[in-house]
């Protein structure tokens, strides 16, 4: 458990004044802000602000995942303002970690959500909010299993490498398909969040491979594969499994293209991240990490209540 307090002691080079560390803007940064995914986390952080009229709330991110150099500059922009708290959801582990070391040594604290910073960082971050990536890149392997069988080959598609929630999500999926199966893994691919991409690596895997199974590891990625499942006549002969739960991926479901995909708590990540920083800058406690969850939705569940509070 940390305070807020405990932190800023820890910094000597602390300027602030008390009322301007209880009272502001905080700033939400995310990877992009073109996906329905980032923009239901704007509609968790919204409703949170709601119920801290102390406090005012900003939305912004880069054009595209990639675009990791003008994430950065956002957030040395928001610390240049002496926002009062950052939730920030860094595009790269790396590449993040100094600007966040930099709002640290500002006083600004700050809720990491979605993607890990680099190991050795956690001390310049009060709380990370998150799917525990890990476990659900192994609950689609084992469904994966569990429809596609124990052999032949399986694509996987992924979106950056080296990001926090990529490294745990495909990694932990891929271990313990080897680890459980005789299954032939092919790729990682990377589209860089890209669907166009997504889709036409998908189109040339598929060509070039008889595949039992294929694992699209995030929103646009998934649709992309998709919808390269669907042009080329293979939807319902393949297990095809998604992550993060858009209208487009729902459609995707309900006809049969993908068996399930995986749903984080995107509007969880916004709201209890926005809830984390305000109850920090207040002197409350918050936990280290907390787990926004994940639904593994199907044609089965995709209208109860359990899959649709986590849709979007």
């Amino acid at each position: 458990m940390k305070k807020l307090m405990t932190a800023l002691m820890a910094t000597s080079v602390l300027a602030m004044t008390a009322s301007a560390s209880m009272a502001g803007e905080i700033a939400v940064i995310v990877k992009t802000t073109n996906s329905s995914f980032w923009q239901n986390v704007n509609k968790g952080a919204t409703a949170a602000i709601a119920n801290h009229s102390e406090h005012t709330m900003t939305f912004n991110g880069p054009a595209a995942e990639s675009a990791i150099a003008d994430q950065v500059a956002l957030v040395e922009n928001a610390i240049n303002r002496s926002v009062a708290g950052i939730v920030l959801a860094p595009s790269d582990p790396e590449a993040l970690a100094p600007v966040v070391k930099r709002a640290f040594e500002s006083g600004i604290p700050v809720a990491i959500i979605d993607s890990a910073l680099a190991e050795g960082n956690e001390k310049y971050y009060q709380a990370f909010l998150s799917t525990d990536n890990c476990a659900a890149g192994k609950l689609a392997a084992q469904l994966m299993i569990d429809n596609a069988g124990s052999s032949g080959k399986v694509a996987v598609m992924s979106y950056v490498a080296g990001v926090g929630s990529e490294i745990g999500r495909v990694g932990c999926f891929v271990d313990h398909m080897k680890a459980n199966s005789g299954v032939e893994i092919v790729g990682p691919f990377y589209s860089q969040s890209q669907m166009a991409t997504a889709l036409n690596q998908t189109t040339d895997i598929l060509a070039a491979n008889e595949l039992v199974g294929i694992f699209g590891a995030n929103e646009p990625t998934a649709i992309g594969m998709g919808r390269a499942i669907e042009q080329a006549g293979k939807a319902g002969q393949i297990t095809a499994i998604g992550f993060d739960g858009n209208s487009d991926l729902q459609d995707m479901v309900k006809s049969g293209t993908l068996l399930a995909t995986a749903v984080q708590g995107s509007f969880q990540m916004g709201e209890l991240g926005v809830n984390a920083v305000a109850d920090i800058l207040a002197g409350k406690e918050v936990t280290d990490f907390i787990d926004t969850g994940v639904v593994m939705v199907n044609k089965d569940n995709i209208d109860t209540p359990v899959a649709q509070n986590v849709l979007y």
